[in-house]
């Protein structure tokens, strides 16, 4: 298995004179295949202030971006980079990397590359079609999620399923006291889950993001809906320095304020991440493949690493899909999925993909403790091999590592 670390020297020049410069490597183990991001951790290099320093990988400069502690320093390795790089002080800054911004609009905050919106999140609630039951109003859920060349991928309300909401993750089979409670099946009025408050959002040169508080919400109780979760979405965008693709991070970290915790039965829905594919995709035109070698006809109820999806463009001239990845710390890792099988909706074959960590195992939650899962997409245009799948995958589940030199 591929590991990348990230070796930092520094090195002290003997005139204050001359430029303060400290010199790092990405070690490539057996080659990097695909464009990633790699952090340098600063917490060891007293005194640096980002403002006034620059990234170069052999003289040429290379836009990156801070957190907001200003320790460490994000920006991306192409595989055609030298492995050797340089943070130099400067006078003054003369790069600037492609612009990733967030911005609120009608309900929605929407990250954008070079204010091309590519992935939106609902905060506002929205409600169902006229004529519609009220119950399968909704906040809190990511649609649409667009290509870069803006072929929309996400797919809700669809009559088929009106409580199915682009990218979402509620749990189904569950029981709080010993009540069965869904958040999922909206039009039984047992639970859901809604928006509450933003905690953060960040932007810069390599990546843009926000960090969403959601509460699942219990409608059994007898005197009052009761909070049966407390979610923090964090949704992640990262530029990947070419017009065909971008990554975007989905971690979902949550607990429960129950005195009892709630129980996660064992079920072939729920929790994790799933998306709704969007209603052009069926079974003459849509693929799957799997890190395991399965496709359409053999993925549901296996257990993957990643998972290709892909379809037919809206133009009909070409594919585009998503890449889906576990990440090895998940539970029940490598992941259960669900995915449709290719006579759904009345034989259509449409299209939907879930990484299901519950599928084969209940999970009781405890009360109070912290849980947490990690997937990771590539969103693109054309195609994507398998090869590429699992480098990206392998960068996923080993990401850079730095270890300073301290002699």
């Amino acid at each position: 298995m591929k590991q990348i670390f990230l070796f930092c020297l520094v090195i002290t020049l003997g005139s204050c004179q001359e430029k303060e410069i400290y010199r790092f490597e990405v070690k490539e183990g057996d080659g990097i295949l695909n464009t990633i991001p790699v952090v340098l951790e600063l917490d060891d290099l007293k005194g640096i202030d980002d403002d006034n320093y620059m990234i170069f990988n052999h003289g040429e400069p290379v836009s990156y971006q801070s957190d907001k502690e200003g320790q460490k320093l994000w920006f991306l390795h192409h595989p055609d980079n030298k492995a050797s790089y340089s943070l130099e002080k400067v006078e003054k800054k003369f790069i600037s990397g492609p612009n990733l911004s967030t911005s609120k609009d009608n309900g929605n905050l929407q990250l954008s590359i070079e204010n091309n919106p590519l992935v939106q999140y609902r905060y506002e609630m929205m409600y169902p079609p006229e004529g519609t039951d009220s119950l399968y109003r909704k906040s809190g859920y990511i649609h649409p999620i667009r290509t870069p060349k803006g072929d929309t991928l996400t797919r809700i309300q669809p009559p088929d399923h009106y409580h199915h909401y682009g990218l979402w993750g509620p749990w189904t089979h569950t029981q709080v006291n010993g009540e069965r409670v869904d958040f999922w099946n909206l039009g039984e009025g047992m639970g859901t889950v809604l928006f509450k408050e933003f905690k953060e959002t960040r932007s810069g040169n390599v990546h843009t993001s926000f960090t969403a508080a959601q509460e699942h919400i219990d409608l059994k109780t007898a005197d009052a809906p009761q909070v049966a979760l407390n979610e923090d979405l964090k949704v992640q965008l990262w530029n990947l320095d070419r017009p065909d693709r971008y990554m975007l991070d989905y971690t979902t970290t949550f607990t429960s304020p129950l005195e009892s915790g709630i129980l996660f039965e064992a079920y072939r829905y729920g929790g994790g991440i799933g998306l709704r594919f969007n209603e052009r995709w069926n079974k003459d035109n849509c693929s799957v493949l799997t890190s395991e070698g399965k496709d359409r006809l053999t993925a549901d109820g296996s257990n993957a690493r990643w998972c290709i999806v892909s379809g037919e463009s809206s133009d009909g001239q070409e594919t585009n899909g998503i890449l889906f990845m576990s990440h090895p710390k998940n539970r029940m890792h490598p992941e259960p999925m669900r995915i449709w099988p290719i006579d759904a909706n009345g034989g259509r074959g449409d299209m939907f993909f879930e990484f299901c960590p519950i599928r084969h195992e209940e999970w009781k939650i405890e009360p109070d403790k912290k849980y947490e899962l990690n997937y990771r997409m590539v969103i693109f245009d054309g195609e994507l091999k398998a090869k590429e799948a699992e480098a990206y995958w392998q960068a996923f589940a080993n990401p850079p590592q730095v270890q300073m030199n301290k002699s």
